[in-house]
């Protein structure tokens, strides 16, 4: 009898799964998959009209939600506190990449979370959230960890930048050694992992190093581009490297039979940079200037301009989402309350997410809005950003600039002394934002 009821309880579990999902609307207990790419430009996805052959992110374009006003931190460490917290980067007292631990130890990350309602979950990828195996992501939520503990790395030797941080590549948070392109070897342990999740429901994270220095990539990639001009030619490369990695970990999810189970998400962690620091890395030669594109948007990565923070982004899943475009304001810290409403697990007072659920935004059940406000605080906290649509406005360092994203999508006119009441209004909301940052930090 006790054996019987031990075979029946997984079956009773999936029923009760199976009612609370149609219950609220939602679908029960979905595989997550969250792929970022690193500094890869607004333009360099072949959907925004670009050269360079990224069909697979297409793919998910096509066949999802395509956000066009989703914004990120203007640089790597802050955005994987957002996406991970649900909350502002600022509020633990993080605005750049950062090699010490960030986050503090009692906090609810989404793994965490995922976990608690019978999530098996892994990273495979760039972690930056504190570079010591101690600090590493098994201590925050991730069953199985892999890839970099630091930054980008030299993608054959894994090393990241000369300094008490260079050996880096690790597997469950304990440092190895090992053979291989970067983007070959977190593709290849991605697809383990789906391989291997028999059923139970998974959560993948896959930040991948690409497109960020250093370059180095295999003859069979620079093949394909010799086209290219000689300073873009690894950057492209690489990017097509990534896209075709991205179609494995689809590919895989489809010959698992969970392509309708599966929530994809898939955006870059800032804006396209026009900089290169090869040179910091043991080993390391330059393989050619990097240039991510981010025309017609201005600025770079590091800049709170549009092209610093708003960045291609995609979420799909078959059946679920239908293909659209949405055109209101979207956030990284999005990610973790709409996830969270999607598996049931509730939000806890003490969570304070600044992001919102927008699955009905991105399902379509939504009608499009924009009044809400985002802040964003940039490196080094010098200067801070505040949406409020239609306007946007830059502040720091006794500067302030205005702009009309309605109008001005490309930020070419600053109004502020025209437009001098809007300015200081966005201006106080700047100052409530900023008197909540560094109240959790690590």
């Amino acid at each position: 009898m006790v054996k019987r009821l031990l075979l029946f309880l997984p079956l009773l579990s999936a029923v009760i799964f199976s009612f609370v999902g149609s219950a609220t609307g939602r679908p029960a207990k979905p595989n997550i998959v969250i792929l970022v790419a690193d500094d890869m430009g607004w333009a360099d996805v072949g959907y925004h009209g670009s050269t360079i052959r990224t069909p697979n992110i297409d793919r998910l374009q096509k066949g999802g939600a395509e956000l066009d006003m989703h914004y990120v931190a203007p640089m790597c460490t802050p955005t994987r506190v957002g996406l991970l917290t649900g909350r502002y980067w600022s509020r633990f007292g993080n605005t750049k990449p950062s090699n010490e631990r960030v986050l503090p130890w009692d906090i609810i990350t989404l793994p965490k979370a995922l976990k608690e309602v019978g999530y098996q979950t892994s990273i495979a990828g760039k972690w930056h959230l504190g570079s010591k195996p101690e600090w590493g992501p098994t201590k925050f939520g991730f069953d199985q960890s892999y890839g970099s503990l630091a930054g980008g790395i030299n993608p054959w030797n894994h090393l990241y930048k000369h300094g008490p941080y260079s050996q880096t590549w690790h597997r469950n948070d304990r440092l190895i050694q090992e053979k291989g392109h970067v983007t070959d070897l977190l593709t290849k342990d991605a697809l383990r992992f789906i391989k291997e999740s028999k059923g139970k429901p998974f959560f993948l994270y896959v930040p991948y190093t690409a497109v960020h220095t250093p370059f180095d990539e295999p003859d069979k990639w620079l093949d394909r581009v010799k086209n290219v001009e000689l300073e873009r030619r690894q950057y492209v490369a690489c990017l097509e490297h990534m896209d075709d990695s991205i179609g494995q970990i689809i590919d895989a999810i489809n010959k698992l039979g969970q392509k309708d189970n599966t929530l994809v998400i898939f955006f870059s962690d800032n804006g396209g940079t026009n900089g290169d620091d090869s040179s910091r890395y043991p080993n390391t030669k330059a393989k050619g200037k990097i240039k991510g594109l981010n025309t017609p948007l201005r600025g770079w990565k590091s800049q709170l301009y549009e092209g610093g923070i708003r960045v291609p982004a995609i979420a799909y899943w078959p059946g679920e989402i239908d293909p659209i475009k949405v055109k209101a304001l979207t956030h990284v810290t999005d990610w973790m309350p709409t996830i969270c409403g999607l598996i049931g697990y509730d939000e806890k007072p003490d969570l304070n997410w600044d992001g919102l659920d927008i699955w009905p935004l991105i399902t379509n059940k939504k009608e499009f809005e924009n009044k809400r406000i985002l802040y964003c605080k940039g490196v080094n906290g010098t200067y801070a950003a505040l949406h409020q649509w239609p306007w946007k406005l830059i502040v720091g360092k006794g500067r302030e600039e205005l702009f009309d994203l309605s109008k001005d999508p490309n930020e070419k006119n600053d109004i502020a002394k025209k437009q001098r009441n809007i300015a200081n209004s966005l201006k106080r909301l700047v100052d409530f934002e900023a008197a909540r940052d560094n109240d959790k930090l690590p």
